[in-house]
This record gives C-alpha cells, structure tokens and sequence, in this order.
C-alpha cells in the first residue's frame, strides 16, 4: 500500500511516500516558517523528486490531532484537497500514536509527549515489543504530575519521544521516574511515524472519506475557552 503522510502538528513540518513498511522518500524542516507556506510546495518537490505523482497513493494519511491546533487544521486541511479530487481514502492518524511507530524496533514502554501549555501534556503510552505497538493509554491531555504517576505504575523505564521529551524528563527526573529520552533524530515528529499508524488503521478498516476526515484536538482551542468563560461570566 502506497501512502503520502502530512505531519504538521508541531514545529517541525514533514511529508513522507511509503510502500507498506518501507520509505521511499521524507522531507523534513525545521525552518521557522508557516506550514500553510511550506507544506504543499513540500509535497509537490517529493513527489517529483521521487518520480511519483498523487494518482499513484492509495491513500493520504496526516497526524490529526493533538498538537498545535493551528498545525493540525493546516494538516487536515491539505490531506483533504489531496484526497478529495480522486476521491482517495484517509487516515486520521494520532499524533501521539505516531510519534512512537519510529521506535517500534525497540523493546519497552514508549511515553509520546507534546507540550501541551498551562501546566499540561499531551501524551500516550505504548509497550514496543517485536516492531509492533500495544496501547497502553489513550491520547489525552494531562498534567505532568498525573502523567509520572501513571509511569509509576507501570514500574518501567520510559523511553519519552515528542517535542516534550525533554520537559517530561525533567519532570520525571525530579519526581524519580526511570526514562531515557529517544535519540535526538527520533525524538521529533516525522510523517514516516504517521504513515506507519496509517498502515494500521488501513488493515483495521479505519480509513475514512475526505469528508469525513476531522481533526482530533482533545482540548478547547483558547478563544473557545475564553468565550465560554465570557458566558460564564455573563450569566452569573
């Protein structure tokens, strides 16, 4: 199965061509500019620069939530037009889920985590065992001290990837949760890692329409709080 994956959630902005579990082609930046600026001329340079056109995927996959809820709007967005003129089926794909596909190699307790802001994280926990991934916590936002207690639990190191590795360490680190941080080339969001969930939800039967693609933010965006907080406080 062929798949082009967007990965726009965060920072760094990726786009990816993959054939089952291989990688034919992955472009990576980390420029400081918009993804609504770099990702599309991302995508035609790759498909171009790797002989493919878009008739040629069998399906678009993009990391649709959580993170950034500007990025994931741009992700989803752009998988739909993609998707939409030949009428290509869709994965919506974790974010979280997909940052932990790049180290399925490994044996342990994977911890995918992404700032969050206001004291909070977004994370889900994985066992790698075998090159496969078992979930062992839904996607969610969470605070660190709630997140290190599942850790605890758990009772093994955790191997942190996402952009909120780092942080997360820290925290661990003080709280004395064992962790080690993924290596800094597999730390950071990448559309192979969303390709690889797309793969899963493809052999699950989770593949949806462009219309029915939607983004997975599990948090209100700050004008929805700050306009529930305005009713709130207009009806007090």
């Amino acid at each position: 199965m062929r798949i082009l994956a967007l990965e726009t959630s965060a920072v760094c902005a990726s786009v990816a061509v993959t054939e089952d579990e291989k990688l034919i082609a992955q472009s990576f930046q980390r420029s400081g500019l918009t993804h609504s600026a770099t990702l599309m001329p991302m995508v035609s340079d790759l498909l171009k620069n790797a002989g493919l056109r878009l008739e040629d995927m069998d399906a678009i996959a993009v990391a649709a939530g959580p993170g950034s809820f500007t990025g994931v709007r741009i992700g989803v967005a752009a998988a739909k037009g993609l998707a939409w003129p030949g009428d290509k089926p869709c994965a919506p794909c974790s974010t979280l889920e997909s940052m932990a596909w790049p180290l399925a190699h490994l044996d342990g307790e994977i911890c995918a985590v992404m700032d969050a802001r206001r004291n909070q994280v977004y994370a889900a926990r994985f066992l790698a065992e075998g090159g496969k991934l078992t979930r062992l916590s839904e996607d969610g936002a969470v605070s660190l001290d709630g997140l290190a207690e599942q850790a605890k639990i758990s009772g093994k190191t955790q191997i942190l990837v996402g952009d909120g590795a780092l942080l997360c360490y820290n925290g661990f680190q003080e709280l004395g949760v064992p962790a080690v941080l993924a290596p800094p080339h597999l730390r950071d969001q990448s559309a192979y890692g969303v390709a690889r969930c797309a793969l899963r939800l493809a052999g699950e039967g989770k593949l949806v329409s462009a219309s029915g693609l939607t983004p997975a933010y599990h948090r209100l965006s700050q004008a929805e709080r700050e306009r529930l907080e305005r009713m709130k406080s207009q009806n007090q």
